[in-house]
């Protein structure tokens, strides 16, 4: 079985796949100081709920944006599965796509494992809208190279940026707006309280937001493309908007997987 450790900057993914099958994941929240005893405490005991243990894992992959916990996530896999994890960006991890822009080293490596999961799922040109602590844009052609893309602040930095910046508002959630109780009515702009206001400012800006850049790619590209929503939030705005075609929340799962199988074998 495959371990595949997605680090973000909010959450960090853990995954266990049987082939292609998943057959269990868990989310803890991405510290900087937690130490590979502490992430090991808590994983062994999700993994026994699985039935699984430390010896049914023979392979780990690991991609990862906070550079301040590769030490310890690295340390994880070495001390409590005697395994040497492969890294996505380091050397000789082949990711299977060519990277077309000014420095390929600076793109994130939950953006490559995105671009790698999207085109082994979909066909043609793509842009995998990623909603996460960032909001991201990446553009993949046909040919199934990484062409560059967009990044905006993600939805909750905006939400807490306005709550911090403005004293009287006050400090709200984005995901209230799926709740049938929720101060917003998604068929309606203008918000009849400060909430309501906000939560329509921060839902139909972000809706404007996708749809924007979206079109402005396509415009810029100049080629049909199919538009793949993942990440946390994604569910989100997926059925307020016609520019989103599919929704696949574990494309950077299925990404880790390919990028694992293509470079076995791996010792």
């Amino acid at each position: 079985m495959l371990l595949v450790i997605d680090c973000g900057n909010t959450n960090t993914g853990f995954a266990v796949y049987e082939d292609t099958n998943c057959v269990g994941s868990w989310r803890t929240s991405t510290n900087i100081s937690r130490t590979a005893d502490e992430y090991a405490v808590w994983l062994k005991q999700l993994l026994a709920l699985k039935g699984l243990v430390t010896n049914d894992i023979k392979g780990i992959i690991i991609a990862n944006v906070v550079p301040e916990t590769s030490f310890n996530l690295i340390s994880l896999s070495e001390k409590y599965f005697e395994i040497r994890p492969m890294v996505v960006g380091k050397t000789g991890v082949d990711l299977g796509i060519i990277i077309d822009i000014d420095d390929p080293k600076e793109v994130g490596a939950d953006r490559v494992v995105n671009a790698v999961g999207a085109l082994d799922r979909y066909t043609g040109s793509l842009i995998v809208v990623d909603f996460g602590t960032a909001t991201t844009f990446d553009v993949v052609d046909a040919d199934g190279t990484y062409r560059g893309g967009v990044i905006a602040p993600g939805i909750n930095l905006s939400l807490e940026a306005l709550y911090n910046a403005a004293a009287r508002l006050p400090r709200i959630s984005i995901s209230e707006t799926k709740n049938s109780g929720a101060p917003i009515n998604l068929l309606n702009v203008i918000g009849k309280s400060t909430k309501a206001a906000m939560h329509s400012g921060i839902f139909w800006g972000y809706i404007g937001l996708i749809e924007g850049i979206v079109n402005r790619i396509k415009n810029e590209f100049a080629k049909p493309m199919t538009v793949i929503g993942t990440g946390g939030l994604a569910n989100i705005f997926y059925d307020a908007t016609d520019s989103i075609d599919h929704l696949d929340e574990d494309i950077t799962n299925a990404g880790l997987v390919l990028i694992y199988k293509r470079n076995l074998p791996w010792k």
